[in-house]
């Protein structure tokens, strides 16, 4: 069973920071061969892609709306993936969720994704 566990979130005004983690663990989850992601869902939406690294070599994809103001990253030793979120705008207020793709190489679809984090609320004032 792989666990997915998301913090950092709250409450900032616009053109503010925060940085979101999540924490992956499980005995068989070999973080080699996964994708990580991380997702969006604001109220009456679909998800939407934000972010994804490979855990392996470290390549990133993002999605049209955060490009050049987010960054994904990773830190090996602690199993654990970051989404820095700089110059927030009140349209990025939502649910993030973390999430891990048995894949090598990073997706951006939500189908591919078998494990989710329970989500954290990020809302930016105006």
């Amino acid at each position: 069973q792989v666990q997915l566990v998301e913090s950092g979130g709250g409450l900032v005004q616009a053109g503010g920071s925060l940085r979101l983690s999540c924490k992956a663990s499980g005995r068989t989850f070999t973080f080699s061969i996964y994708a990580m992601g991380w997702f969006r869902q604001a109220p009456g939406k679909e998800r939407e892609f934000v972010a994804a690294i490979n855990w392996s070599i470290g390549n990133t994809r993002y999605g049209d709306s955060v490009k050049g103001r987010f960054t994904i990253s990773r830190d090996n030793g602690k199993n654990t993936v970051y989404l820095q979120m700089n110059s927030l705008k009140p349209e990025d207020t939502a649910v993030y969720y973390c999430a891990a793709a048995p894949r090598f190489g990073v997706t951006a679809r939500v189908d591919e994704y078998r494990y989710w984090g329970q989500g954290t609320q990020v809302t930016v004032s105006s």
